[in-house]
């Protein structure tokens, strides 16, 4: 590889590194190709770039952008690095599944939204909800007294007629 194929990589990496809401390293050592093919299939329906870099120019681009600066510890063996700009917990949800499944990829470490986690926090992350999940939970509990309170109206009424309706009936017998 000459050097601008080089810079254009760390480039590359620097425009994905800046452009994420989240980055997380996978230790990808012993997946064959038919696994990687369907966990690359699976990061892009959701949105998330998967890619796999030498570690000396992903150091290289990290040093370059002034982010994430507890990763180059994690740069050492066969790491695949995950990119996602839409939903930052897709890519643990996704990890945490095959990593149960097959017991072979696993999390080195991850910045999601600029906060740092380490790779015994797959699970915690893996099951957070969304932030359309969150959204919806809040506005069913809004929705839910609304309602409620509609409910109520309409039983009232629904008491009145039905007795306006019997007193009629007296009336008319």
């Amino acid at each position: 590889m000459n050097r601008n194929e080089k810079s254009e990589i760390i480039s590359e990496i620097k425009e994905l590194l800046e452009s994420s809401s989240a980055v997380y390293l996978t230790d990808y050592n012993g997946i064959n190709v038919e696994d990687i093919s369907a966990l690359r299939n699976q990061f892009r329906n959701e949105g998330v770039r998967y890619k796999v870099y030498k570690n000396t120019l992903v150091k290289r681009a990290l040093q370059e952008s002034g982010k994430y600066d507890k990763i180059p510890g994690h740069l050492t063996g066969m790491i695949g690095f995950a990119f996602t700009t839409k939903n930052p917990l897709a890519p643990a949800k996704i990890i945490n599944k095959y990593f149960g499944d097959k017991e072979r990829l696993s999390l080195k470490a991850c910045y999601v939204e600029g906060e740092y986690f380490d790779g015994s926090q797959l699970k915690a992350l893996a099951t957070l909800p969304t932030k359309n999940e969150l959204i919806a939970g809040i506005m069913g509990s809004l929705n839910s007294p609304v309602s409620g309170i509609v409910g109520a109206i309409n039983a009232v009424m629904r008491d009145l007629v039905s007795v306006v309706e019997q007193i009629s009936q007296k009336q008319a017998a």
